[in-house]
């Protein structure tokens, strides 16, 4: 018997989590954290909806937390098999891991400190425990058997660093089945990355949503406009923050600075701010893997440090980071987290928010249930920890930026290859979901939007 179960991002954005049964063999792709919204702390502390220690392996399509970050509590709970990723992945998922842990500490201190009793979902020791299972490098475009009757081909999904999407051949003895997992699928034209390899012909696709309801801009003009808000803002004397994901997201616009001052659209004197440890950490593993960038972008790092401007400070301690806010005018400063659902970006946001000369640049996805959505969405004022802060800077929301693939670009990639069967999730159930579900199916492909935890036989 060979099935399929969703037991995160179904319906939703985030905690992917997607489980396939063949024969007595038992897969997990992905185990992410639930992120937005009053109800995530409460899904990530539950059960799974599965038993860890019956799991043969885990295929981690790459290293965004909403994809491994409840790989310590599966360990924690039972689970001994092994995680394949690619190299890149695993350096990346190690940095992520950590720090997720050590903000959940912090958070459980700061919670027992106000007598609260609330528990990390994993701690340091848990994630420490969960890296020794990373010992399994996958290589793309190279078949491995991962669980008897199980073989799976990781294709490069062109997302992040060493991000992937997963060719799994199921084999239960009796039936043979083809599946593709599309996990998060890149956008075309960053100029950093490859572009995502098309799906092959399988019987079974699970396919990312997360923009399936419309289309980016275009790099170029999503470009123009990111250097025209810097302009405004700094011309009005203020400082630009930019909340930011420390993967791939912070890369790109430090190259996008980087590109700007060096054509002449911002001034060579911009002070930047890299304020994210992760962001800095995650820098450093891009540059030693130039072997999955694009051609034009590897010439381009041979020549010269194409994530760098003349005035760049990478800012590791907290002390160095608070020290940033003493500066009122002419700072861009990138920090985490891209929804500012944590990190240091909170910090930042309390000290500019109320600054009509300052602006706040979103260059990335906003959940619903975040502070980021709030902000993006216009709310007037906001609660930051125990303040409530008027929002009196410019906000901007630059979507072009997204490392997700938007509605043309998946439909693309699913093209026109053979699959008896297309399950849509990672994407909002009344938005990208429901308008990539009904893009399909009048193009007459079988579509399923499954519901949590609820299985479905394939053969």
């Amino acid at each position: 018997m060979i099935v399929y179960a969703c037991h995160g991002a179904a319906l939703g954005v985030t905690g992917s989590c997607h489980l396939v049964e063949c024969g007595e063999s038992r897969v997990l792709i992905d185990c992410g954290l639930f992120q937005g919204g009053p109800d995530a702390m409460d899904a990530n502390a539950r059960g799974f909806g599965f038993e860890p220690r019956s799991i043969d392996a885990v295929l981690l399509t790459h290293a965004h937390l909403d994809h491994c970050g409840r790989l310590p509590k599966l360990v924690r709970d039972g689970f001994t098999g092994s995680v394949y990723t690619t190299s890149a992945t695993r350096e990346l998922a190690r940095i992520v891991l950590l720090d997720a842990a050590s903000l959940q500490e912090e958070e459980a201190r700061r919670a027992a400190a106000h007598g609260s009793s609330a528990r990390p979902v994993s701690d340091l020791a848990d994630a420490f425990r969960a890296l020794e299972s990373f010992d399994r490098v996958a290589t793309y475009d190279e078949a491995i058997e991962v669980a008897p009757g199980i073989r799976a081909t990781f294709v490069d999904a062109g997302h992040i660093l060493g991000s992937a999407s997963i060719v799994l051949d199921l084999d239960d003895g009796k039936s043979q089945r083809r599946m593709v997992f599309s996990g998060d699928l890149g956008h075309h034209g960053s100029g950093i990355l490859r572009e995502p390899r098309p799906a092959p012909d399988a019987d079974v696709v699970v396919m990312e949503t997360t923009y399936g309801d419309r289309p980016h801009r275009s790099f170029e003009a999503t470009r123009a406009e990111f250097y025209g808000a810097v302009a405004h803002t700094l011309a009005a004397r203020g400082n630009v923050v930019i909340p930011t994901f420390a993967l791939e997201r912070a890369q790109e616009i430090l190259y996008c600075l980087h590109r700007g001052v060096r054509g002449g659209m911002l001034p060579s004197t911009l002070s930047v701010f890299l304020d994210s440890p992760m962001a800095i950490s995650a820098t450093e593993v891009f540059r030693r893997h130039g072997e999955m960038f694009s051609d034009r972008f590897r010439d381009e790092l041979r020549r010269e440090d194409p994530f760098a401007t003349p005035h760049l400070h990478f800012t590791r301690s907290v002390e160095e980071s608070m020290a940033i806010n003493n500066i009122e005018g002419g700072a861009i400063i990138l920090a985490g987290s891209g929804m500012c659902t944590g990190g240091r970006v909170r910090h930042h946001l309390r000290h500019n928010l109320t600054r009509s000369r300052s602006s706040v640049v979103f260059v990335g996805y906003a959940a619903e249930g975040t502070l980021a959505r709030e902000i993006v969405d216009g709310r007037t004022s906001v609660r930051i920890g125990r303040h409530d802060i008027p929002v009196r800077a410019k906000v901007w929301t630059i979507n072009g930026f997204s490392a997700h693939a938007d509605a043309p670009e998946l439909l693309a990639w699913l093209g026109d290859a053979r699959r008896q069967r297309v399950f849509l999730v990672h994407g909002e159930a009344t938005r990208g979901m429901a308008a990539m579900r009904d893009t399909l199916r009048h193009r007459g492909v079988s579509v399923v939007c499954p519901s949590f935890d609820t299985a479905c036989r394939l053969a």
